[in-house]
């Protein structure tokens, strides 16, 4: 195994990943910083989100055949310039603009990054590959905590300035890497997507992931507002620390098997974390911070095993069009997160946090009885 190369590659993604979600603790500051609503502020987001979902159509279409390695580093360029241009923002306009860049750049230099899993050891492939999960969740995380302790103590700007050096670090490795990988994309067909579709399995793993994560990325989006809204004086480090929770996704990502065989069967897996989700989200009308924040532990333990556990379902049911099931399974996975990002703060501004919660819940509780109903599919 290549250990230099997979140290860098999951260095860089912690860092990607941190780039994409270090304006979520921020968004309260950042509304008051730009005289913007919440759902303004929720483009911050919401706009990473959307081009993770429409990447895999698009750039199989630009990307014919490109080095791996020269991928990352224009991209991580661009991102690293963008970075620098959110800390010197002055406006609403500018900083969503630059966001709106970095949308761009973190689908290339994440697909980039699973080629060069995927390769440099290939008798490791679902090893790497839980690493590279695993890597996405602590980015996630440190990316959350970090950005509010550095914006208490240092102000939001400093937030991108270190950002941009760590992104900076991450390009003098990258450079240093010894690798050709080609970062070739399934390119998808309206006619190969319906044929999937048709698939009754792939359309309700697909519908429940988009529910999961519109679910999860609109309650992660609004804690902030909400922890605002009840404790007046929270620090943006208080803030931050309640996505600790999120790093249970870590252990959860890499004992996924395990998790399988101690329920029997992946659909009894999903159908189990996702009830539990479903709970989990219910207990988010609580108005005790200690509860919520043990909550973020549990919700996330339940979002992760449907994800980690779904993601094998998607990639086991057919042997061939892998590339296209999964960057189908991306795609509503990200646009759920893009909606989810968006939507609920409008309903959140307009008709409350309970509100919120009972749609969370009913949209839930939908999806997952569908599933429950048609569970029989998935044991053939």
């Amino acid at each position: 195994m290549n250990k230099k190369a997979l140290a860098i590659i999951v260095y860089n993604i912690i860092v990607v990943l941190s780039v994409m979600y270090a304006t979520q603790p921020l968004q309260p500051l950042l509304s008051r910083e730009f005289n913007i609503s919440i759902v303004q502020s929720s483009l911050f987001t919401a706009i990473i989100m959307f081009w993770l979902a429409v990447a895999p159509i698009i750039y199989g279409y630009i990307l014919e055949s490109v080095s791996s390695k020269k991928m990352l580093i224009v991209s991580s360029i661009i991102l690293f310039f963008t970075n620098v241009i959110l800390g010197f923002s002055n406006s609403f306009e500018t900083f969503l603009l630059a966001r709106c860049l970095e949308g761009l750049t973190v689908p290339a230099i994440l697909t980039s990054s699973m080629a060069i899993l995927a390769n440099i050891d290939k008798k490791n492939i679902q090893f790497n590959m839980s690493v590279y999960v695993a890597s996405t969740v602590f980015g996630g995380l440190i990316g959350r905590v970090m950005s509010g302790f550095i914006a208490t103590e240092f102000g939001w700007r400093a937030v991108f300035f270190s950002l941009s050096f760590a992104l900076l670090v991450s390009l003098i490795f990258i450079k240093n890497l010894d690798l050709d990988i080609s970062s070739k994309m399934t390119k998808a067909t309206i006619k190969d997507v319906m044929s999937i579709l048709k698939d009754k399995r792939f359309a309700l793993i697909y519908l429940t992931m988009f529910t999961m994560f519109f679910v999860f990325a609109g309650l992660l989006n609004l804690l902030p507002f909400r922890i605002k809204e009840l404790f007046g004086d929270v620090s943006e480090t208080t803030i931050g620390l309640l996505y600790v929770g999120y790093g249970s996704g870590i252990v959860v990502a890499l004992f996924s098997s395990k998790i399988v065989k101690f329920f029997g069967s992946q659909i009894a897996a999903v159908l189990t974390g996702g009830a539990f989700f479903m709970i989990m989200t219910l207990f988010f009308i609580s108005q005790d911070l200690n509860v919520i924040f043990a909550m973020m532990f549990l919700l996330c333990i339940g979002m992760f095993t449907v994800h980690t556990v779904s993601t094998g379902m998607a990639n086991s049911m057919i042997e061939k069009q892998k590339g296209l099931t999964s960057g189908m399974y991306l795609t509503f996975y990200y646009i759920g997160g893009a909606i989810g990002s968006l939507v609920p703060s409008i309903i959140y501004a307009k008709f409350g946090w309970n509100t919120v919660i009972v749609v969370f819940t009913i949209s839930l509780c939908l999806v997952f009885s569908l599933l429950f109903l048609n569970r029989n599919m998935f044991n053939k």
